[in-house]
């Protein structure tokens, strides 16, 4: 275990967050923090336009007619600028979010079509984004609480503090927008994307159970499960029935463990993830087996499965180093021909590989509050993992010297972390890389030279 906590680094020391689906869903949209923050600054703008009320009421009671006249002078002034921002706003909006598609669209032709997940979840953007159409939505509330009498003893209200209000949204605006503009150009610089995928892909072995005890999971494969295919779970023998998918086709995208562990605790059983996170399922596909005890009630499981069109990070070990290799393989493609890209995406799949060289894989077993495992959830073993990491760039790797360089150098640090009974796939794709350079190399100093580990390529 210690030397899981040093490898990943960032997250030693610290307790994960448990993951909620319903927050990771969110974070993949675009509509929930524009919509939330409109409402929002309705419910804001309602006690703002109360508070003015109160203001004028109060002054008219004590016969300042002066301060009113000051006020309604001030407030004259702040409409010609809120309908200023007002009609500014939306085409600000217009421009900025326009020039970030086309940015967009180059990112992800440059490196893969995945990393547009990463524009979608940005923090930055969505806040801009919210606070734009907030501060546009609060100008045109605004302009309605103008009155147009002259005489401050008939004046019903003044939006003295909604003009203020509106103001601050200015400025919060042009903050956020010198914000986004530099978290724009970030994600645009591969070296940025690459950390943020290997950030996001940090985030699902620390979220993963650790065997009690430090004991290794126990190895329950789940792609080639089928019904009365005799897969045990831990202490629970065989399959007593399933589950079927009886949703619409897709992704699986993630399953709602805290909610599978209480159906299966209260029904005595232990549940098993037949498909892995990332795989395709199609209606009727069996997608849960029941050891122990009768299938609970399909109600208490709905919900429970979340089937999108694309994989995202939240429980899907292996899509972080799906994406890095998409980017290594463009980058090593002849229209790209980007090594040094390949080379920071290897730096990424060694960083992680590392992280879970000493790693318990093979099952995730999650336990109930008396220590009993009541879901099983199959994950990716090591050598597909490393499989996944280094096969398809090898093939691309053998005419970069660089990239040999760089991988060869990858597979010494992994050989030296790893433990002996994980070590044989990692001397086989050390193996393979040689063989194919040496059939590929015109001379033998030029096979020499690609074959000298590196661990910045040729620097």
């Amino acid at each position: 275990m210690s030397d899981w906590m040093v490898t990943q680094g960032s997250f030693a020391g610290r307790r994960p967050r448990a993951l909620s689906p319903l927050r990771e869903h969110l974070r993949d949209t675009f509509w929930f923090a524009p919509t939330a923050a409109m409402v929002g600054v309705f419910v804001v703008w309602v006690g703002a336009e109360a508070l003015d009320t109160a203001i004028v009421d109060a002054l008219q009671r004590d016969r300042d007619y002066e301060t009113l006249d000051e006020l309604l002078r001030f407030a004259e002034d702040a409409k010609a600028v809120v309908s200023a921002v007002g009609s500014a706003m939306m085409t600000f909006i217009g421009v900025v979010f326009s020039i970030s598609l086309v940015a967009v669209q180059m990112a992800s032709g440059q490196f893969t079509p995945r990393v547009v997940r990463l524009f979608v979840r940005s923090r930055i953007t969505k806040a801009t984004f919210a606070v734009f159409l907030a501060t546009f939505v609060l100008t045109l509330l605004v302009l309605t609480s103008f009155d147009t009498v002259d005489d401050p003893r008939s004046v019903t209200t003044v939006p003295l503090v909604q003009s203020v209000l509106t103001l601050c949204m200015v400025g919060l605006s042009l903050l956020l927008f010198v914000l986004y503009v530099n978290a724009t150009l970030r994600l645009m610089r591969i070296s940025h994307v690459i950390a943020r995928i290997a950030s996001e892909s940090f985030r699902v072995p620390a979220s993963m159970p650790v065997p009690v005890g430090g004991r290794k999971a126990v190895p329950v494969g789940g792609r080639e499960a089928v019904p009365g295919g005799g897969r045990e779970a831990p202490g629970h023998g065989t399959d007593t029935g399933w589950v079927p998918h009886d949703g619409r086709a897709g992704v699986l995208r993630d399953v709602h463990i805290a909610r599978l562990v209480r159906v299966a605790r209260k029904h005595g059983v232990v549940l098993r993830l037949i498909p892995r996170i990332g795989d395709f399922v199609v209606p009727g596909m069996p997608v849960l087996a029941v050891h122990g005890g009768p299938v609970p009630p399909r109600r208490a499981l709905r919900s429970a499965i979340s089937v999108g069109v694309e994989r995202t990070y939240h429980q899907d070990l292996a899509f972080g180093l799906r994406q890095l290799a998409d980017i290594a393989l463009r980058a090593l493609s002849p229209a790209i021909n980007d090594p040094t890209t390949a080379v920071q995406a290897l730096d990424r799949v060694v960083q992680f590989l590392a992280a879970l060289s000493r790693r318990p894989l093979d099952a995730a077993l999650h336990r109930d509050r008396a220590g009993a495992v009541r879901l099983v959830q199959p994950v990716p073993d090591w050598t597909e993992l490393v499989d996944l990491g280094f096969t398809e760039v090898r093939g691309c790797a053998v005419g970069s010297p660089q990239v040999c360089r760089r991988m060869l150098a990858g597979l010494d640090d992994l050989l030296l972390l790893a433990p002996p009974e994980r070590r044989e796939p990692l001397l086989r794709h050390r193996e393979l890389l040689r063989q194919a350079v040496g059939l590929a190399a015109p001379t033998a100093s030029d096979r020499d030279f690609a074959l000298r580990p590196d661990r910045q390529g040729i620097g």
